[in-house]
């Protein structure tokens, strides 16, 4: 089995009190949480104009790889569904998930910082953990609907979007309509809907590449069920957003202004 690349200034092994080293969990960090395509990145940019030189963690899908994945499967996985099922498989041992393994990475200081970002959290289980057992720790909250998301994955080419499958039949909407679980996540309705989107240039393998991403992540992760946790948490600590009532200028600004409102002294530079 091949080693995964090691993750920057990041370690699991534990280190001495008088070291530059200390646990993310010990440290003050603002995680943003959301799912695929509901506007992290936009956070992401007004959080760094806000703090100049802030400090990035790697993202997910890094921490995913190297923490999660390479252990169950011996190696790199790009499948988007395969994937979904082999966190599923880390949380079961895990509940805390994704929580659970970056609290318990130890972070070089003087590399880091005492209080870097992270792109994301999902769901109710990893969000509850991170808050109930990291105090320190601070929350950027985006969401979109599943169908919008869809549309957001069809326009941003990221070539991590992609699933294993055979090209869809010439009917796009029945296509649609065979993807395991989609009843739970789109109405009739918005199946109609993504089904018109051939008219705007957008090919039905893609459309159902991406609806399949949204539906296999909304059988891992409830977006709604950990906004209603955040919205428990005092106002310093948690910043709820839709990014549809809100443009991304409207985004960028609130979490500027939450940012400069905190208590840290390092977002009150």
């Amino acid at each position: 089995m091949t080693d995964p690349a090691p993750l920057p200034f990041l370690r699991t092994t534990p280190t001495p009190p008088e070291s530059p080293w200390a646990p993310l969990g010990s440290l003050p960090l603002t995680v943003l949480v959301g799912v695929t395509g509901v506007g992290k990145s936009t956070a992401l940019q007004a959080l760094q104009e806000v703090r100049p030189g802030l400090r990035i963690l790697p993202d997910r899908r890094e921490v995913t790889d190297a923490v999660m994945i390479w252990p169950l499967a011996g190696g790199p996985v790009t499948d988007r569904e395969q994937r979904f099922r082999l966190t599923a498989e880390y949380r079961a041992a895990n509940p805390g998930g994704m929580a659970q393994a970056l609290g318990s990475l130890q972070a070089d200081t003087t590399h880091w910082g005492t209080s870097p970002v992270f792109d994301g959290l999902r769901g109710l289980d990893e969000v509850q953990y991170a808050a109930m057992t990291f105090p320190a720790w601070r929350f950027v909250a985006l969401g979109a609907p599943d169908a919008v998301r869809v549309r957001r994955l069809l326009g941003r080419a990221d070539a991590f979007d992609r699933v294993k499958g055979g090209a869809p039949a010439s009917d796009v909407r029945s296509s649609l309509s065979a993807i395991p679980g989609v009843e739970a996540v789109f109405s009739s309705r918005e199946l109609e809907e993504l089904a018109a989107l051939t008219a705007e240039g957008h090919s039905p393998a893609e459309i159902v590449a991406k609806a399949r991403i949204v539906v296999s992540e909304r059988r891992n992760y409830d977006p709604q069920a950990a906004e209603a946790f955040l919205r428990t948490l005092p106002g310093e600590r948690a910043l709820l957003l839709d990014t549809v009532a809100l443009n991304p200028a409207e985004v960028a600004q609130a979490v500027r202004q939450w940012a400069l409102q905190s208590t840290s002294p390092e977002a009150q530079e």
